[in-house]
């Protein structure tokens, strides 16, 4: 069988096999320490959205189908999931995102103490509380990044018929890139790559960060599945970096 390979000469794996990379990681000895808080905050924060979640979404659907009009009220019943899974979509995105914040400096402290296991090239010593700064600033970045975006495509959801039809995919694809960013930014971060410079390497390979953002962003609608995904997608895109993306960057 013919392994492919890459312009890099780097074997072809898809972003899916990192995430199965990320929940064999985080069992690691020496790595599940780590995993623990970030793991607390998103089982809080996202456990406690989404049980909240569940008990409004009876009173959400009619108010969203009601912007359909009265044309294609026939196809409610198919349009009724679409308003179910774009509810999930954004739901699933904010807050995992609003968790992100809170976990990022437990986060890249967990990409850096795994890509140092994974190379056996530990990253220089430095304080969590000394670069809590610098790790806001870089996830302030990114919500400027997301805004705009985000905006614009919920404008489009407005469009009747068209937009409620459209949207969920577009937001779909969407949600799966700023995931991928969102998880590789800390291991580019560590070694203090540009967001600028992270966004364009990434973009490189933007089939293979959708995939892995893609499947992330269908964790984070599973029940139970969703209080696991943060450790296990920082773990894999920190698999990632160390396979892909480390020795274009900083030359080791």
């Amino acid at each position: 069988m013919t392994i492919q390979s890459d312009q890099y000469g780097q074997t072809v794996k898809s972003g899916f096999y990192y995430i199965t990379q990320g929940f064999k990681l985080v069992t690691l000895p020496g790595i599940k320490r780590f995993v623990i808080l970030p793991l607390l905050i998103n089982i809080l924060l996202i456990g406690g959205a989404f049980w909240w979640l569940y008990n409004q979404l009876g009173e959400w659907i009619p108010s969203i189908m009601s912007y359909v009009p009265s044309w294609l009220q026939w196809l409610s019943y198919l349009l009724w999931p679409v308003a179910v899974i774009t509810i999930l979509l954004i739901f699933g995105y904010i807050f995992s995102t609003i968790a992100n914040w809170i976990a990022a400096p437990f986060n890249g402290l967990l990409a850096e103490k795994l890509e140092a296991k994974l190379t056996g090239k530990p990253l220089p010593d430095t304080s969590i509380i000394k670069d809590i700064p610098r790790i806001m600033k870089r996830e302030w970045l990114k919500l400027v990044y997301y805004l705009p975006r985000a905006l614009l495509l919920l404008i489009l959801y407005f469009i009747p018929g068209v937009g409620q039809t459209i949207f969920p995919v577009l937001w779909f694809l969407f949600s799966a890139w700023m995931l991928s960013i969102q998880y590789n930014d800390y291991p580019f971060d560590n070694h203090k790559v540009s967001f600028k410079d992270m966004k364009l390497t990434l973009s490189q390979e933007k089939v293979r960060n959708i995939q892995f953002g893609a499947v992330v962003s269908l964790f984070t609608m599973i029940p139970f599945l969703n209080l696991f995904i943060m450790p296990v997608a920082v773990c894999g895109a920190t698999a990632m970096w160390v396979e892909r993306y480390r020795g274009r960057l900083i030359g080791e």
